[in-house]
């Protein structure tokens, strides 16, 4: 385990820049319904093309003295050059707030502290930021809104303008409500699931299923209706109770089958469950920051990467390509004293294979 975030400076911003990496890489190692990860990918969409993402965010959400909004709409150009579509906005939504909190906190302070005096700051600027960000992701099922519509310029602040969205929206909920489902719900759970002798991936994976049996997952809402998003809400809880979330996830048991059985049935639908995803990167990155989580997912000769098998070719592709950039990388954080990471990402990570689609 790593000690909590330190007093602000040059070693509190490596410390934020690896969280938001190992938060990223680590959601993709889970098995999470109807997402893309390294078991399964799919939406046209590759890991390798997430992966780049990540390394794209990290340093950029990692820039102390930042406003909220300027880092989002950065966060959110660079992985459209890397990435050529919109693979984050969710995430980058969810950690520029809390990437700036960790940097300014006080030694001791609480993250979630610091994080309500953080969206207390937001000003209009920060929605103008936030706004050009989400046109250029052009989020799946966006549509008008009746008011403070992205399309148009802000007139009320960030803070101001997720609220009004937060009926419609789990992560503009978090704004208005400091976060309150990722302290409460998804960090405490992935807590109790790691007590109860799950690894990083299966509290990972036990984070989103609660998520996705929470509430109805409003990026399904938007692309398909509210009903089809209660059904598979639906679904998520019965199979959450089959599964008595914890040590069941993973290794040879019955839950990975069960869990790759609903995640083909999604991706047959075109259902991809994206909020309870992006809900899951900003609890690992909270439970990073306060040293419960190990830097990388696994060590390389970690056994638990092994317990699904490919069923393609492509699959295998992509599962040898993730295993060696994963222990490639986990080395070079493991073994280097903490400075920005980013150079040690871009080198590891392997090309993006050809069949990727943006």
């Amino acid at each position: 385990m790593s000690a909590p975030l330190p007093t602000p400076g040059h070693h509190c911003r490596a410390l934020v820049e690896e969280a938001v990496f190992t938060a990223c890489r680590l959601e993709l190692m889970a098995l999470k319904p109807g997402n893309v990860h390294v078991h399964a990918e799919g939406h046209g969409m590759s890991v390798t093309q997430f992966l780049d993402s990540a390394a794209a965010i990290a340093p950029i959400l990692a820039t102390p003295n930042q406003p909220v909004g300027e880092a989002i709409l950065r966060a959110v150009e660079a992985t459209r050059e890397v990435a050529g579509c919109n693979t984050n906005l969710g995430i980058v939504l969810l950690l520029a707030p809390l990437a700036a909190a960790a940097l300014c906190r006080d030694k001791g302070e609480p993250l979630r502290l610091r994080l309500a005096q953080v969206l207390d700051g937001l000003g209009v600027a920060d929605a103008g930021g936030a706004f050009a960000a989400i046109r250029l992701a052009l989020p799946a099922g966006l549509g008008e809104a009746p008011q403070h519509d992205v399309a148009e310029a802000p007139r009320i602040d960030l803070r101001a303008a997720m609220a009004a969205a937060s009926d419609r929206d789990l992560i503009a909920r978090q704004y208005a409500s400091a976060f309150a489902d990722v302290f409460t719900f998804g960090v405490a759970r992935g807590r109790l699931a790691m007590r109860r002798g799950a690894s990083a991936a299966e509290a990972a994976s036990a984070i989103h299923l609660g998520f996705m049996a929470l509430h109805p997952d409003t990026h399904i809402a938007r692309k398909h209706g509210a009903a089809v998003a209660e059904r598979v809400r639906d679904r998520a809880f019965r199979l959450e109770r089959r599964l008595a979330v914890g040590s069941a996830f993973g290794g040879h048991s019955g839950a990975a089958r069960r869990l790759l059985a609903f995640d083909r049935a999604l991706k047959r639908r075109g259902l991809n469950p994206g909020t309870s995803a992006d809900l899951t990167v900003a609890c690992l990155f909270v439970l990073r920051l306060a040293g419960e989580l190990p830097a990388g997912p696994w060590p390389p000769d970690d056994g638990r990467r092994n317990f699904i098998k490919p069923t393609t070719a492509r699959d295998a592709q992509c599962l040898r390509s993730t295993r060696f950039w994963s222990a490639k990388l986990w080395w070079a954080t493991a073994t280097r004293s903490p400075t920005s990471i980013s150079s040690s990402v871009r080198a590891a990570a392997p090309p993006r294979p050809p069949s990727a689609r943006p």
